[in-house]
């Protein structure tokens, strides 16, 4: 035994060494002062950096000290407020507190440890001078209550925490990359860094992993769809116990998709972290650019295909199950550009660097032009689709992917308005998806994928077809749903996607905050304060589901989890964002002119190579 904690001391000092903001004896004090909760421990098997291995271990407090002086105590309302209700837990003491009752109204109260109801959760100071309202202390108070801690730190927040479903979770209590993100800027905005921080560290360290899947492992940057923590025993001592992270790479995920959104979301996030915190040594840290760069080399990689586009299969982002995106979706190619655009700012110059920053370049011309000129449909692009001509065999061909003209659906004919168009969801040979994703045309604005032009096309749109895309709920995830034989053949028959039903043209709360970053860099804040209008008035009421049904948005999802946890952090975005517009500028790409400057492909009069840089530059005017 006596050997034993001598290794365990040794591998907690290079734990300190790995998080040197983190205070030494929160590591240490705990064998002599921990309440009887497992240990906590971080495997990363092949890291090529100094995330290698390291073990925070916490053994029954009956080995050691009967010392408690490193747990909070619950009459220290300062301390505790500080340790618990914010979530930035120090200790693994849980009170028994935390749960969520209704009153005889459907109301929504905070029940504490001795059974008295009280009126409202503790809120900090800075809270009570941003005055904020009822409903946004609520949700700051489920907000952290749903903060997942490892090792002693808060790591990032659950998918949901439903007490309703406490047994039927399946993987939502698990830490979704996609999910936390909204989590994550809203602690950013609340000026609590410490939470994304240590989310990006140890999501880093899980990249190294070796993800198989019968017999094949995918490329070496590939980011976990989630991770969890795990408490087992500690090398077979019934006495202790040890907290492992254990990721889901896709091998485990409905489909075995692998999450190709995952890696693009790290890098964006990253970036949004040390323009709000200052803690640009994060970035510059070598572990840190050897993920970007593995990110970066898996995306770039080459392959069969003759476009600047990610190819990637159904399920592998937001809409992760089977609806027909297989190809080139608008929303991976939405975040391929910002993950490109964020890790072009970050990457460290140097001799190993430079032709990885000139592909970065290359392909942010390319995605650009290709997206401005081939996804975008407004009333004048879809007459022209109307007239194409087909089987068009020359390298000046106008319909370059053999669109044939009974493509165009009934429904968009009478749907397109007159002012505004968008981005449509995919273009393959012979294909294109004329469905409108929301995800996709929101982010492409964001990123300045569109062209100033296009951007207030999509908003203007949005504005006209409000009671389809907005009306009881925001946001349709796409419109319109899939129904009949097409979602018979599409779907597969899913009966979780049925028409006008989660993926399948629900509508999701989440996707509020960013369509406000939308707003606000297009100076339409009008409709965001809209939006925002319409979701107060249920998200509360109605418990914070992940999605709603039918046409309207008017019924809970028939299978949503309840307390969404990205639902909540959504909303809290949106009215920090429209509080502060300026702080939008921490996820907010502005156009880059240089790189419609750098050419892709060589100056040459013949139509095999023909250069796009002047057709790039015109889509800017246009």
């Amino acid at each position: 035994m006596p050997a034993m904690i001598a290794r365990r001391l040794r591998r907690c000092t290079q734990l300190a060494a790995l998080f040197p903001k983190c205070p030494q004896s929160r590591l240490f004090s705990s064998f002599a002062s921990a309440p009887p909760r497992p240990s906590s421990r971080v495997l990363s098997p092949s890291y090529p950096s100094q995330l290698t291995r390291g073990i925070c271990v916490i053994f029954p407090k009956h080995l050691f000290s009967t010392s408690t002086d490193s747990v909070p105590s619950t009459s220290d309302k300062s301390t505790f407020e500080r340790l618990y209700i914010h979530g930035a837990t120090q200790t693994q003491t849980k009170p028994e507190m935390d749960r969520v009752v209704c009153d005889e109204d459907n109301g929504e109260k905070w029940e504490g440890n001795s059974g008295k109801e009280t009126e409202t959760n503790p809120v900090k100071e800075k809270d009570v001078e941003m005055e904020m309202s009822g409903l946004e202390k609520e949700a700051w108070w489920l907000l952290n209550r749903s903060a997942v801690n490892y090792c002693g730190s808060p790591v990032g927040t659950v998918a949901a925490n439903d007490p309703g479903l406490c047994n039927q979770m399946q993987n939502y209590d698990q830490v979704f990359i996609r999910d936390f993100v909204p989590s994550a800027i809203a602690f950013l905005l609340k000026g609590e860094g410490e939470i994304v921080r240590n989310f990006l560290l140890h999501t880093l360290q899980l990249q190294s992993w070796e993800k198989t899947v019968d017999c094949y492992s995918p490329g070496q940057g590939l980011m976990p769809a989630s991770f969890k923590v795990r408490t087992v025993p500690l090398d077979g001592n019934s006495e202790a116990f040890e907290e492992v992270l254990d990721p889901d790479f896709g091998e485990s995920a409905i489909g075995r998709v692998a999450p190709v959104d995952s890696g693009l979301w790290w890098i964006i996030l990253l970036r949004a972290y040390g323009k709000i915190t200052g803690d640009y040594a994060l970035q510059e840290r070598i572990d840190v650019q050897t993920g970007i760069r593995l990110i970066l080399n898996l995306c770039l990689s080459d392959g069969f295909d003759m476009f600047p586009t990610l190819l990637v299969t159904d399920g592998s982002c937001m809409i992760d199950r089977r609806m027909g995106i297989h190809g080139h979706p608008l929303e991976i190619q939405a975040l391929f550009y910002s993950a490109l655009r964020c890790a072009r700012e970050m990457i460290t110059i140097n001799d190993g660097s430079q032709n990885l920053v000139r592909a970065v370049s290359n392909r942010l011309t390319a995605l650009s032009f290709h997206i401005r000129q081939y996804y975008w449909v407004d009333m004048r692009k879809i007459n022209e689709i109307y007239r194409y001509k087909t089987e068009e065999y020359s390298h000046d061909a106008i319909n370059k992917f053999n669109i044939y003209p009974d493509q165009i659906p009934s429904w968009l004919v009478n749907w397109i308005p007159e002012r505004g168009g968008y981005l449509i969801g995919n273009v393959q040979p012979a294909h294109m998806d004329f469905r409108f994703f929301s995800l996709g045309n929101l982010w492409a604005i964001v990123s300045s994928l569109t062209t100033e032009r296009q951007a207030e096309g999509i908003l203007n749109l949005i504005d006209e077809k409000w009671d389809d895309l907005v009306a009881n709920m925001p946001l349709k995830i796409c419109y319109p749903a899939l129904e009949y034989d097409e979602w018979r053949i599409i779907t597969g028959s899913d009966p979780k996607n049925t028409s006008w039903s989660y993926h399948n043209g629900g509508s999701w709360p989440t996707l509020l905050w960013q369509f406000t970053l939308a707003c606000i860099k297009m100076g339409r804040q009008d409709l965001a304060y809209r939006a925002l209008e319409v979701a107060e008035k249920r998200l509360s009421n109605d418990k914070w589901p992940e999605y709603y049904d039918t046409r309207s948005g008017r019924f809970i999802g028939k299978q949503s989890h309840l307390y969404q946890t990205w639902t909540i952090a959504g909303f809290l975005v949106s009215k920090m964002l429209l509080r502060n517009p300026e702080l939008a500028s921490i996820l907010i790409c502005e156009e880059d002119l240089e790189l419609l400057e750098g050419c892709a492909c060589g100056l040459s009069k013949s139509a095999r190579t023909k250069c796009s840089r002047k057709a790039a530059q015109s889509q800017v005017l246009v």
